[in-house]
């Protein structure tokens, strides 16, 4: 064979195996063997994507925030001033109430015991708490509860409509007494040592002045007279 015939022959063989190699290149490239996508299928790298909105965090303290497992409570907690909305029942004021003072001596005798009687007139149930706050004529303090008769467990009495509640009253002890010619009484709300409403002008009971000193006390309002009054008649 002349030399142009091996030349000739070499290009062939050359032509061939470099469109093998091609073919063979575009074949392998034209599905992903991880992923089995087509290249034409794939983002370019230069393609913006859209990123995720993140959740919006709990804040705490904030209306939509509550503790895991919560369920808000409607009921509001206790030393809250409420007026019964939401099942709760309300705390008894002025507008509420008539309140009564009765004698509990002998006939004759100055008063000295007083029996209050808070009546509910009211159309709904409330609460009186704690003990009522007495004012007695001129005094520059009210008169301070007997703490003996509280009773930690139970700061209220709750009153349905035409139902009673009841404080005792002891006026005086062995030292100089001081006239009142009037009383007040104040109910107090929710928290220890608040007013709930306005004073009740409370008519005396069959005089026209009471005598009082430094030993006067009033004891928590109860559910009925007798336990009130054992507080204060032995004194």
């Amino acid at each position: 064979m002349n030399a142009a015939a091996r030349r000739s022959r070499r290009s062939w063989k050359a032509h061939v195996l470099g469109a093998a190699t091609v073919t063979a290149l575009l074949a392998s490239t034209a599905c992903s063997p991880s992923t089995g996508e087509r290249p034409d299928d794939r983002k370019p790298s230069g393609q913006a994507t859209t990123p995720s909105t993140p959740s919006t965090p709990s804040i705490p303290g904030s209306p939509n925030a509550s503790a895991p497992g919560a369920t808000p409570s409607l009921t509001p907690g206790p030393g809250a001033t409420g007026t019964g909305d939401n099942g709760a029942t309300s705390v008894c004021a002025d507008g509420d109430l008539t309140i009564t003072a009765t004698s509990e001596d002998a006939k004759g005798n100055p008063p000295r015991h007083i029996l209050l009687t808070a009546t509910n007139t009211g159309t709904r149930a409330c609460n009186v708490y704690r003990f009522p706050h007495v004012q007695l004529g001129g005094a520059r303090t009210l008169v301070p509860e007997l703490e003996d008769s509280a009773d930690p467990a139970a700061p209220a009495v709750a009153l349905a409509p035409g139902k009673q509640a009841y404080a005792a009253m002891v006026l005086t002890g062995p030292m100089d007494e001081a006239p009142a010619k009037s009383m007040y009484v104040r109910l107090q709300d929710r928290k220890a040592g608040s007013n709930a409403g306005e004073s009740i002008e409370v008519a005396l009971p069959g005089v026209d002045t009471l005598y009082y000193n430094d030993f006067a006390r009033v004891t928590h309002w109860m559910t009925a007279s007798g336990p009130a009054l054992r507080f204060v008649m032995s004194s």
